[in-house]
């Protein structure tokens, strides 16, 4: 459908706007692409002051570690290829092969599974194959790259377990979090009395509050928690601090606001009809909430998962306050790198995991970009 000739905006105006688009888009994708390109160098050409050598990485090459053409063109048809899968393959399989209801456990599996994929045919099928190839055919790279910088963090340095607590605390977050927000945020959508609207605005207050004020209030109750929980657990009664509970239970108390106010709104643009029909159907309250509201709220809570997801994965101070070394997430890991006499392969290594750790954001967001957008536009028009 042609847009109308009245409503069609001048060239000029089109030209200013996507000049300022791709600006901000080159100034907000510079640094992660930058270190990223610097994570597979050397560190004498990760820290070139000459932007050409940190690219091309001459000492890299001069190793014997690089891309080839066929490499450079492989890698790309790779990327393509999963780009393509999560955007047009995924949805069709994901709604017909998830289980009645449990689409979202779909998405999180089809995610998995193409992450998983990537990186084996990435990292484990190709190389060798590649290399022989080239080897016979006698390529020389064009770029130097090596991975031996990502090796060392995630086998030398675990960097594994690291990512494992990650998993744990923001799988405990979100679903605890989404858990709570859609049945409170339900219940204050479908409320009109006035007290629900004091609750969540005592909610935003409490949202408000500096992070660094709400562990300041929860740490002296997890170092004592094993006294304070002795006379109900008796002697094997466990100390909360220095675990991922004590910290998912910490994010949880942060987020759960913020999840409630995003959830109620996106329950009030569903119109109360719909509960009404179920009721007259013979649904109780909650089998009305179950069957009929939430396969409509779908997107809503999928974008409210991601955000409170970016808060547990990406949060620093509370992590590095209420976990040891052992247990400690990736984020504070990763600053851990700078908090001791380093070298530049420290550095190096260091800005490698923190390539690593937007890999998993990145998939989330290609993988459910559908949803995200939908959600986000849901509250622009009333139901």
């Amino acid at each position: 459908m042609s847009t109308p000739r009245a409503l069609r905006q001048p060239l000029s105006l089109r030209l200013v706007s996507a000049a300022f688009l791709v600006f901000w888009c080159i100034i907000a994708a510079f640094p992660i692409v930058w270190i990223a390109v610097m994570s597979f160098k050397v560190p004498i050409d990760a820290f070139a002051a000459d932007p050409l050598e940190v690219i091309f990485g001459p000492l890299t090459q001069a190793q014997g570690k690089g891309l080839t053409l066929i490499d450079i063109v492989v890698g790309i048809a790779v990327i393509w290829a999963t780009v393509r899968i999560a955007i047009r393959t995924l949805p069709p399989l994901v709604a017909k092969y998830s289980p009645f209801g449990l689409i979202a456990l779909g998405w999180l599996v089809a995610a998995l599974a193409l992450g998983i994929g990537f990186v084996l045919v990435t990292f484990v099928i190709l190389p060798p194959i590649l290399s022989a190839i080239n080897g016979a055919l006698g390529l020389e790279p064009l770029i130097g790259l090596t991975t031996e910088h990502y090796q060392a963090v995630w086998v030398e340095n675990a960097f594994w377990r690291n990512f494992v607590n990650s998993v744990i605390v923001t799988t405990g977050v979100v679903t605890i979090s989404l858990t709570v927000g859609t049945l409170a945020g339900y219940g204050l959508a479908r409320s009109g009395s006035n007290l629900a609207f004091w609750l969540l605005i005592a909610a935003l207050v409490f949202r408000a509050l500096p992070h660094s004020v709400l562990v300041a209030g929860y740490l002296p109750y997890f170092i004592n928690s094993a006294e304070i929980l002795r006379p109900i657990l008796g002697e094997n009664a466990p100390t909360l601090y220095g675990q991922p509970l004590a910290v998912i239970l910490v994010l949880v108390a942060i987020n759960q606001p913020f999840t409630i106010w995003m959830l109620r709104s996106f329950f009030q643009n569903i119109p109360a009809d719909l509960d009404e029909a179920a009721r007259v159907d013979g649904c109780t309250h909650f089998q009305a909430f179950r069957w009929v509201i939430m396969p409509v709220m779908w997107p809503g809570v999928i974008t409210t998962g991601l955000f409170s997801f970016l808060l547990a994965y990406n949060d620093f101070l509370v992590t590095s306050l209420l976990l040891d070394a052992s247990d400690m997430t990736m984020v504070p890991a990763i600053a851990g790198y700078f908090n001791r006499e380093t070298t530049t392969t420290d550095q190096v290594e260091a800005v490698a995991a923190a390539v690593s750790i937007t890999a998993p954001l990145f998939l989330l967001v290609m993988v459910f970009q559908r949803q995200i957008v939908s959600g986000l536009t849901a509250g622009a028009v009333k139901g």
